[in-house]
């Protein structure tokens, strides 16, 4: 999976549809290949993005879970030691 595409369910606050969107656009990056795709080639690259946001948001309107909301700054926080455990602390 790409590392940038992050888990999107179960957070308080709520997931945007900006990072819906976003997550979309990596994903049809990833398996395009394209980071910006040609001329010829924007259209169907656009409706990509807009039809998987489209069931990415009706997926993660439909999850349901009885456990707590995460929150998003204490998550950022496990994945920056987790980096820094890989990756080194500058």
């Amino acid at each position: 999976m790409c590392r940038n595409i992050k888990t999107l369910f179960n957070f308080e606050p709520p997931v945007t549809s900006e990072e819906v969107r976003a997550a979309s656009l990596q994903f049809v990056r990833k398996i395009s290949g394209f980071n910006k795709p040609s001329k010829s080639n924007e259209q169907a690259f656009q409706r990509a993005v807009d039809n998987i946001a489209h069931v990415a948001a009706d997926l993660l309107h439909s999850l349901e879970t009885t456990a707590p909301p995460k929150n998003r700054e204490e998550e950022a926080a496990k994945a920056r030691a987790r980096a820094a455990e890989r990756f080194g602390s500058p």
